[in-house]
């Protein structure tokens, strides 16, 4: 087939593949032969984008001359000329080295400079997205990611994290010995760079022939005081703090139930039933056992009836967590006299006896792997009988730090007399009588407004909460948590990137995190104000850096661009805080009318500055909302 070029030089390729697409529209409603789209594109060269855009303006002409003679035709598609735009994003990036740089074939990093000034200059643009994006030479879907105000991630990126040193990537084993020269020339093209870390590193061994590894460059970047590598932090001592701390009375006075997942293969075929274990407080006996295919109240029922027999008497309290199914009318009914308490949330040492049991049986069985023909009733029999056997010799082990008594015997030794049964039912009521004053007064001191937020919350949401202890629980929290906590939830749900199956337990962990956030802001507030009033010597660089920022001319826009600059730029959060709360200042005291936009261009800076984590971002949004919207 002949190339169109060769027979019509004057036409583009692109005009000539839009006919031939216009046409194609037409034969094939009249059912004419007609070569497909790949073979017109294939044989004209043509782009696929732009042959539809001229086969469109085709289309729209030929309307046109089937409009009454007189009729003015609609113009030919102006093209746009994008030479301006491109020379300001060249100029942008010559000003700022390393604001963009280029990782593997196509994976490119842009700082967050270039990327709010990117941002900003999409809000002043007339042209569409495509040839915005084209214009500044960023990808379409990574604009449209920015815009959204989330960051594009790799798989790899998000398992490695943006500083992992890859294979291949190390340090030099024998660092030769650094210079001042050197330690000059790092320093200053510290400042003065825009990229990541490790770009930066690149940067030094490829350009300036600096041969040092990445962690020498961090250690004497750390050791000058211009960056502040971020750390993991350590275990916390909660394990130590917590022993000891469960208070006991005698053998069947309290037990504690739970359950747990076990799983037996048998003939390569797993099967997972819960195992319901009750174990007694004081002497630690495992008094009883149920097999069933989930946690539920039959579970438990059963589990504690097999406790009895086993026994021969109730206790006086049932420990159980708050799972609903541990509440019902229907063990409630099988408990008889003995209380049902529920666990304290939040705190593991309230079952630690049967989580202790648990942990036992793990490490003691023997691999629950079957190589027989036999059903799932089988397998479950099978299971209850090698735990009931191991229980069993388990409680008539002694143990040293009882006397060399074992758990049989310390509970069938037990004789509490009439007082200390009366004492210990005595302290459990009043226990639970404390909980159930505590949820009462909680609900009591929630302010109605407040109430009638989340009501409304809920029923725009579609949350459910039938006993309504979820809406008591979130409505404890300040109304700033509330309202933040609604709106996350409310844009994570528009913008798809809830989990699946969520409901209002959700929402009442994202208000918890605002609290704690803003408790800490708080904190760090009241911390900042002290030292600022102790004239501290460490604060006194940030206040002459913002004597000499407000004695500098600036539109209110690039004033406040400047101190979210400073804000951003420090790891230190009490820095951080300096700065935040001197933006709030700056936006509370603009104009009605100029504040909605000023409060919108700190919001796109603060989450296109994507070194920070996404949280820390919310959170100085979220104290700066609090601050220039207060609330009464």
């Amino acid at each position: 087939m002949t190339a169109v070029t060769e027979s019509h030089p004057a036409v583009s390729p692109n005009v000539i593949a839009g006919l031939l697409l216009a046409a194609k529209t037409t034969l094939s409603q009249f059912e004419l032969p007609h070569p497909g789209a790949a073979e017109i594109l294939e044989a004209t060269g043509a782009g696929r984008t732009r042959a539809y855009e001229y086969k469109t303006a085709i289309l729209v002409q030929l309307e046109d001359l089937a409009r009454p003679v007189g009729r003015p035709a609609s113009s030919a598609p102006v093209p746009v000329d994008i030479g301006p735009l491109s020379r300001q994003v060249l100029r942008f990036v010559m000003d700022h080295p390393g604001c963009v740089s280029r990782r593997g074939a196509k994976r490119q990093r842009y700082s967050d400079d270039l990327r709010d000034f990117l941002l900003g200059l999409w809000e002043q643009a007339t042209l569409d997205l495509a040839t915005f994006a084209r214009a500044v030479q960023v990808p379409l879907g990574t604009f449209k990611d920015w815009l959204r105000g989330t960051q594009p991630q790799s798989a790899e990126a998000i398992v490695k994290g943006p500083n992992t040193i890859t294979e291949g990537d190390h340090d030099i084993e024998n660092e030769p010995t650094v210079t001042s020269s050197h330690l000059e020339t790092i320093c200053a093209e510290w400042k003065s760079w825009q990229g990541d870390f490790i770009s930066f590193c690149d940067h030094l061994q490829k350009h300036l022939r600096l041969p040092y590894g990445r962690t020498f460059i961090a250690n004497i970047l750390e050791q000058l005081g211009v960056r502040s590598p971020r750390r993991r932090q350590g275990r916390s001592p909660d394990e130590k703090a917590l022993r000891d701390a469960f208070e006991t009375f005698f053998p069947g006075a309290q037990w504690t139930g739970d359950g747990s997942p076990i799983t037996v293969v048998l003939n390569g075929q797993s099967f997972t039933f819960n195992l319901e274990l009750m174990v007694d407080t004081d002497s630690a006996a495992l008094v009883g056992a149920s097999l069933r295919d989930e946690e539920d109240s039959a579970a438990v029922t059963t589990a504690f009836a097999d406790g009895v027999e086993t026994t021969g008497a109730r206790p006086l309290c049932l420990l159980l967590d708050l799972r609903s199914c541990n509440h019902t009318d229907e063990v409630k009914q099988a408990l008889g006299d003995t209380l049902n308490m529920p666990a304290t949330k939040g705190r593991a040492q309230n079952k630690a006896h049967v989580e202790g049991g648990f942990g036992l049986f793990q490490q003691t069985a023997p691999p629950l792997e079957i190589n027989a023909d036999s059903p799932t009733e089988q397998a479950r029999q099978l299971l209850l009988l090698v735990f009931q056997t191991w229980a069993r010799t388990l409680n008539h082990k002694p143990r040293p730090g009882r006397q060399g008594q074992s758990r049989a015997e310390l509970y069938q030794a037990a004789a509490p007399t009439t007082q200390q049964v009366d004492q210990a039912k005595a302290a459990l009521e009043d226990r639970l009588e404390k909980q159930q004053q505590a949820l009462k007064t909680n609900k009591a001191r929630t302010d109605p407004v407040t109430r009638q937020i989340l009501e409304d919350a809920f029923m725009r949401l579609d949350l459910v909460d039938p006993t309504g202890n979820l809406g008591a629980a979130i409505a404890r929290y300040p109304i700033d948590a509330i309202l933040a906590g609604i709106a996350t939830f409310e844009g994570k749900r528009n913008a798809k990137t809830l989990p699946d199956d969520v409901d209002a337990r959700y929402l009442l962990g994202i208000v918890k995190n605002l609290a704690l956030q803003h408790e800490g802001f708080l904190i760090s507030e009241a911390l900042l104000q002290a030292r600022l009033q102790a004239q501290d010597l460490m604060l006194r660089g940030l206040q002459r850096d913002r004597d000499t920022l407000a004695q500098t001319p600036l539109e209110p826009r690039e004033r406040l661009k400047a101190l979210l600059q400073r804000a951003l730029d420090t790891d230190r959060r009490i820095d951080r805080l300096f700065w935040l709360q001197d933006a709030a200042d700056h936006l509370r005291a603009q104009p009605d009318e100029q504040r909605s936009g000023l409060w919108r261009a700190a919001y796109r800076r603060i989450h296109s500055t994507f070194r920070i984590p996404y949280a820390d971002r919310a959170a100085a949004v979220h104290y700066l909302a609090t601050k220039v919207v207060q609330l009464d």
